[in-house]
C-alpha cells in the first residue's frame, strides 16, 4: 500500500517557521493523491505530566513549539473527519537510543573513551527510551494495518531507566569503563545556551527530566503484537553508529537484529 510518511524534523530553533508550511504540503498531497499520512510524532504535545502517558492523555502543552506539535496532529485529524484526507495516523516515541539520541549528543563518546561525561539533566529519573527499529516497525504497521488509521498510537518501549542506568548498561555493552557521570546544574545549561543553540533549546524540554517521564504503550503491543527492540541490541547499534562516526574501534551488533 501506497502511503505518505512525516517523518521530517526541522532544527528546533525553526520549528515555528518550517514546521506550519511542511506539515501544510503534506496534508495537501494526502489529499490530492488519497494515500493515507503516517506522521512521526513525540510525546511533546502532551506537556507535563504526572504520571505514565497513554494515547488518550490529553495534549495539554502550552508552550509554543511543543503545542506546535500537538496542533500538527489536531489538524491533521481535522483534515481527516472532514472528508478532505482519507486517513492518518500519528506514530510516537519517546527520545531515542541510537541516531539523534543521548549518546550521538551528549553521552556516547566521552563514556567510550572512559572520560568523565557530563550529562544535561538529572542522572536518576526514570523515563521511557525508544529504539529507532522499533519506531520504524509501528511506522509500518501504522500504514498497512486500518486498525491503526485515524488515533495516535505510542511506539512499543522498553521498561524505563534512568540516565545513570542507561549508561552502565551503554558501557557495559561496549566493553568500556564503568560511566563517571555529573549532572550539569541547569544554570549552568541556561547559560551555556546563551552561546550554544542545541542546548539552549534543550531547555524546552528540560521538564521531561525533572520527573518521571514514563510512556505506556500497552495498546500498540496488544492490537498488533509487536514487541521492542532488546535494549543492549539495540545500545549495541547505538556504539556501532558512535564508531562509525568517529572512526574508533567499537563494540558491534551480534547479528541479531531487531525489527526493521
Amino acid at each position: 500500500m501506497t502511503a505518505i510518511y512525516n517523518c521530517l524534523n526541522p532544527a528546533y530553533h525553526r520549528w515555528l517557521t518550517d514546521w506550519p508550511p511542511l506539515a501544510t504540503a503534506l496534508l495537501t498531497a494526502a489529499e490530492r493523491s488519497g494515500a493515507p499520512l503516517v506522521i512521526a510524532g513525540c510525546l511533546y504535545g502532551y506537556g507535563e505530566v504526572t504520571g505514565p502517558m497513554t494515547e488518550q492523555n490529553p495534549l495539554a502543552a502550552t508552550h509554543p513549539k511543543l503545542k506546535m506539535r500537538a496542533d500538527m496532529w489536531r489538524d491533521a485529524l481535522a483534515a481527516q473527519r472532514s472528508g478532505r484526507i482519507h486517513a492518518v495516523t500519528e506514530v510516537r516515541g519517546s527520545d531515542y537510543l541510537q541516531a539523534q539520541s543521548i549518546f550521538s549528543f551528549f553521552l556516547g563518546k566521552p563514556l567510550l573513551a572512559g572520560r568523565r561525561t557530563f550529562a544535561p539533566a538529572p542522572l536518576d529519573v526514570p523515563r521511557t527510551w525508544t529504539s529507532i527499529n522499533d519506531v520504524a516497525a509501528m511506522l509500518v504497521t501504522a500504514a498497512t494495518d486500518q486498525r491503526a488509521w485515524n488515533r495516535a498510537w505510542h511506539v512499543p518501549s522498553a521498561a524505563p531507566m534512568t540516565i545513570r542506568e542507561l549508561a552502565t548498561r551503554f558501557t557495559e555493552v561496549a566493553g568500556a569503563p564503568a560511566p563517571k557521570l555529573t549532572s550539569v546544574p541547569g544554570a549552568i545549561l541556561r547559560a551555556a545556551g546563551l552561546f550554544i543553540p542545541m542546548l539552549r533549546e534543550f531547555q524546552t524540554t528540560a521538564y521531561q527530566f525533572a520527573r518521571p517521564f514514563v510512556m505506556d504503550s500497552t495498546a500498540a503491543t496488544t492490537t498488533f503484537g509487536l514487541r521492542h527492540q532488546p535494549i543492549d541490541e539495540a545500545l549495541r547499534e547505538a556504539v556501532a553508529l558512535l564508531g562509525d562516526a568517529t572512526g574508533a574501534t567499537a563494540a558491534t551488533p551480534d547479528g541479531h537484529h531487531g525489527t526493521a
